[in-house]
């Protein structure tokens, strides 16, 4: 796919680059890597090391995608969307709503 219109029709297509559930696992520790670091900083105040949230986040979910799913991160085509995209997967892991969602993909 080219180019997309609206979040809505991106979502599809970033679940269906994240089907391999290694590839998934490691997107949520990044993104809990994420959230706990920034929580560090909001009470540290060190907020010289913003840097290791990029580091947590892209490093376990590049590795998942170079090593497991065989692919290249959507964020290298569509760096906001896939940003957005990353944090409703795990929104949607976290409610139990995500599996319904990959299955009813095409």
């Amino acid at each position: 796919m080219s180019g997309f219109r609206s979040f809505s029709e991106f979502y599809p297509y970033y679940l269906s680059e994240h089907k391999n559930p290694v590839c998934r696992l490691l997107h949520y520790i990044g993104s809990t890597l994420v959230l706990a670091i920034l929580a560090t900083l909001l009470v540290t105040g060190l907020w010289s090391y913003w840097w290791l949230m990029l580091v947590a986040g892209y490093g376990f979910a590049w590795v998942g995608h170079f090593k497991f799913e065989h692919n290249k991160p959507a964020t290298f085509k569509y760096p906001f969307y896939s940003l957005a995209a990353d944090w409703v997967m795990y929104k949607d892991f976290l409610t139990g709503k995500l599996e319904q969602k990959l299955q009813q993909l095409p």
